[in-house]
């Protein structure tokens, strides 16, 4: 990959962990040419919400926009990274950004919070957002946020808080980025969901790019 892009997608494996109980990646070769067919041929079985994923607002919300109906443009475009400093099972309160909510100047902000940092190896503490901050992002013209772990919300919720008040405030949500190895600051963000009509989420290759790219 260019060194003008940043690949903040966990890489897709049968290792990649999963929401517990959720379906992890298997792969079935229906043929393959080292055993003489023409083609070699995959079928791929798995949730998806799977390593870096974009939600569909039905996922949490009984007549939310399924992912194929989601806005497009959110998932595309300007954006800022920002680190927070919260515990491990914690949700990220506005003042645990390390920046203030107003100072942000994008509609699309991915935090790192640092506490998934194995894909590969679930911990079930990572932190969450506080529902709080998603209406204070909301009210600063934040349409889309992402996030290092596997959910905006702690894994022992039931009522999905934070996820409600992305559903009222009609945020979109981007979850299991890979942020540790970016550093705060601007970036043109690139995390496009498959168009499959009716799902929940959909996974999606997420990149940064420099918004100060120089030219040859």
């Amino acid at each position: 990959m260019s060194a003008a892009l940043i690949d903040i997608t966990p890489r897709i494996s049968e290792r990649l962990a999963v929401w517990p109980g959720d379906t992890p990646l298997s792969r079935q070769i229906l043929c393959a040419l080292g055993d003489g067919a023409s083609v070699t041929l995959s079928s791929l079985h798995a949730t998806v919400h799977l390593g870096a994923h974009a939600d569909g607002a039905n996922h949490y919300g009984v007549n939310g926009a399924s992912i194929d109906a989601m806005p497009i443009e959110r998932y595309i475009g300007p954006c800022e990274v920002v680190r927070a400093k919260v515990a491990r099972g914690m949700r990220v309160c506005a003042s645990d950004l390390e920046v203030p909510v107003q100072s942000l100047r994008h509609t699309r902000v991915l935090i790192c919070t640092g506490t998934f940092p194995d894909c590969e190896n679930w911990n079930s503490d990572f932190a969450a957002m506080d529902p709080a901050l998603v209406d204070q992002l909301a009210d600063h013209g934040v349409t889309l946020v992402g996030i290092d772990t596997p959910s905006v919300d702690t894994q022992d919720s039931k009522d999905l808080p934070a996820h409600q008040r992305f559903l009222a405030r009609d945020m979109s949500i981007l979850e299991g980025l890979r942020l540790d190895h970016v550093q705060s600051g601007e970036y043109e963000l690139i995390a496009l969901p498959l168009p499959l009509v009716g799902f929940d989420a959909s996974p999606v290759r997420a990149i940064l790019r420099s918004l100060h790219r120089s030219t040859p």
